[in-house]
């Protein structure tokens, strides 16, 4: 028994010092790799959750914050003609498109917790998250793409396609069709989602 709580502490420690590191500004740091991995883990967590939800759940229906319509409204307000099924990483990362989403994410500042973390954003969302599929992104750019996919049904794909597997896995084991409302996987997401309806995000 004492061997086990030795080797909980330098973990607990260790875990502290992380959060710690990753509560400091980011001036504080160069390119240290540790710093980087700590980042790099949690933004494919966060990115491994979201996608179980929207695979699970009718994105339609999902609330990401307690100001997805505010996200919702600015960001079509400043980007009408953004295609967001299929994402062009121009339109997010070339030096006028940062001039131009850089105002809008500010607004968030101080609204959103974390708004300019950094988080993992899906170019095309049919698709998941892959190496070819995958850019690095600001948390409030995150929000308001996946926001607007989720409201403008370009995220369906997802969870029709999930659920269209769920129902051939239980044909194939001879099991009764599942309800498009059922499910392990959408009891599995509710759990994720909180007393408000709104996904931790």
């Amino acid at each position: 028994m004492e061997a086990s709580s030795e080797n909980e502490e330098p973990v607990s420690g260790e875990v502290v010092s992380v959060a710690h590191a990753l509560s400091l500004p980011a001036e504080s740091y160069g390119n240290d790799p540790d710093i980087e991995m700590a980042w790099a883990m949690r933004a494919m967590q966060h990115a491994e959750v979201y996608y179980k939800l929207i695979s699970s759940v009718d994105p339609q229906f999902l609330k990401l914050t307690k100001v997805d319509d505010q996200i919702y409204s600015e960001f079509r307000k400043n980007f009408e003609k953004l295609r967001i099924d299929v994402l062009d990483p121009e339109e997010l990362k070339s030096v006028s498109a940062k001039e131009k989403w850089r105002p809008f994410c500010l607004k968030f500042d101080g609204v959103i917790e974390d708004f300019n973390y950094g988080t993992l954003l899906r170019l095309d969302c049919s698709q998941g998250y892959t190496e070819e599929n995958t850019i690095f992104a600001p948390r409030i750019q995150f929000l308001a793409i996946e926001i607007a996919r989720n409201r403008e049904g370009h995220n369906k794909a997802v969870y029709t396609s999930v659920q269209d597997k769920e129902e051939d896995k239980g044909a194939n084991r001879g099991e009764p069709e599942k309800s498009s409302s059922g499910g392990e996987q959408e009891k599995e997401a509710n759990e994720g989602v909180n007393k408000s309806g709104e996904a931790p995000m």
